[in-house]
């Protein structure tokens, strides 16, 4: 079975809050651009950390909206959607949630790391890009059965995680657990790569107009003083 077409996963989602959790790490934010292997080892801990965490909040909230989704998506010929058992599979997919999250994070910050040091500033945007691609390529190992297998459970096939994965196995070999894998290097890779793009231009982007807003607050405070005492010496 493969990956339904999507309008944006949760695994997006929560990738994104993976992300901007991680960023508020004050132990990140003090780390120096030249890296040597310790801190690099201390960016993939942090990340992979960051990571899972938000990845464990984010599920949660969002996974009725994703089963009711999937069963929307499922329905053929009118048939009715069951609201019920909206957490189903919960627990089993917070499994591969958790290490899928952790290896994304965990990978695209030190890669995002060394491709701003080694591409132009003014190439920025194709560093972060770069990144995303392939913290969603090696993330993909854990994300894509850990999909298959949620899916199916959100439309009733199997009752519990082990039971899908062992059925799964047994009649369409390993490779049941990757079908659509297609469609995720189609769909999904492009989406993360752009997502986390534009995150990080917005962020930058951010941060310099709050740096300009300061700055012309600051300047505008003097010369309010100055156009003062200019206009009580005119009258």
């Amino acid at each position: 079975m493969a990956i339904n077409s999507k309008t944006e996963l949760p695994e997006d989602r929560l990738n994104f809050e993976a992300l901007k959790s991680h960023h508020k790490s004050k132990a990140i934010a003090s780390i120096s651009k030249q890296q040597n292997p310790f801190d690099l080892l201390r960016i993939l801990y942090e990340g992979a950390v960051s990571g899972a965490a938000a990845g464990v909040v984010v599920e949660a909230a969002l996974y009725p909206i994703d089963t009711i989704k999937t069963r929307l998506q499922a329905v053929r010929g009118g048939g009715q959607i069951i609201l019920k058992g909206l957490y189903s599979g919960l627990a089993g997919n917070l499994v591969g949630v958790l290490p899928a999250s952790a290896i994304f994070i965990g990978v695209y910050e030190p890669a995002k790391r060394k491709l701003l040091d080694s591409f132009p500033e003014n190439l920025s945007a194709l560093a972060h890009l770069t990144a995303g691609a392939i913290g969603g390529a090696a993330s993909s190992i854990v994300r894509v059965p850990t999909e298959v297998v949620k899916q199916r459970m959100q439309t009733g096939q199997f009752s519990s995680a082990p039971d899908a994965v062992r059925l799964i196995v047994a009649k369409e070999g390993f490779r049941g657990l990757y079908a659509g894998y297609d469609s995720f290097l189609l769909r999904d890779l492009p989406f993360d790569a752009i997502q986390f793009c534009l995150y990080e231009q917005l962020r930058m982007g951010y941060k310099l107009a709050v740096s300009w807003f300061c700055m012309d607050a600051y300047t505008s405070s003097i010369l309010i003083k100055f156009n003062i005492t200019r206009t009580r010496g005119r009258s």
